[in-house]
């Protein structure tokens, strides 16, 4: 199921306070700096059109919220949707999470990752590009603060299990627990837009938490 056509943004937007481009960051990664403050941190791995970013961040403004898209015209959407509601507590990079986690980030300094429903790259000559890889999960392992949770919610049941292995394998995070489908109050209370779109499809969903030990 491919992604529906992006809305025009509006050009007046100041996109600049929240859209970063990942090869401009310094190394280390500066959050006082990015954020303005230090406060517990989540990250969202492929924002999408920015659902879950901005609702996140809205629902809670003592924590921060940090998106990453490899996709430019994605990122700035994600931008222009934190933009217009003005929240000071959600940023968006543009660029590769693998390379931000393992080049950006020290270790013990994310609450929380959340991985939704990403490219499944069906042809197993494609699979090796699947973000939900070795290196990636010791990197989502390492970040982790104690007690921190991963997220991990797919359409796709073989790559759901095939996570899953993977994360038994290679980590010591703690799971799969189940997540409780509960059901929307209004039309955009879902993670992401295309939870939103496989649930009213009746689609099935796979979702799981992992958690570092504390």
């Amino acid at each position: 199921m491919g992604r529906r056509a992006l809305r025009r943004i509006d050009p007046a937007l100041d996109l600049s306070p929240y859209l970063a481009r990942l090869e401009a960051l310094p190394q280390p990664w500066d959050r006082a700096a990015q954020f303005g403050r230090q406060a517990p941190l989540e990250i969202e791995v492929g924002s999408g059109k920015g659902l879950f970013l901005s609702a996140a961040a809205a629902g809670d403004a003592e924590s921060d919220f940090l998106g990453i898209e490899i996709l430019a015209k994605y990122a700035r959407y994600v931008a222009s949707r934190l933009a217009q509601k003005q929240l000071t507590n959600a940023r968006c990079i543009h660029g590769d999470a693998q390379h931000f986690f393992r080049a950006w980030l020290g270790p013990d300094s994310v609450r929380a990752v959340h991985v939704y429903f990403p490219d499944p790259w069906w042809k197993a000559r494609h699979k090796k590009r699947r973000v939900m890889c070795e290196p990636f999960l010791k990197d989502i392992e390492r970040v982790l603060v104690p007690g921190g949770t991963l997220h991990f919610w797919t359409d796709v049941e073989e790559y759901y299990l095939t996570s899953l292995e993977l994360i038994a394998a290679h980590t010591r995070l703690i799971g799969p627990q189940p997540v409780v489908e509960k059901p929307a109050d209004h039309d955009l209370d879902y993670r992401t837009h295309f939870e939103r779109r496989m649930r009213l499809n009746q689609e099935s969903v796979y979702r799981s938490e992992f958690h570092k030990a504390s």
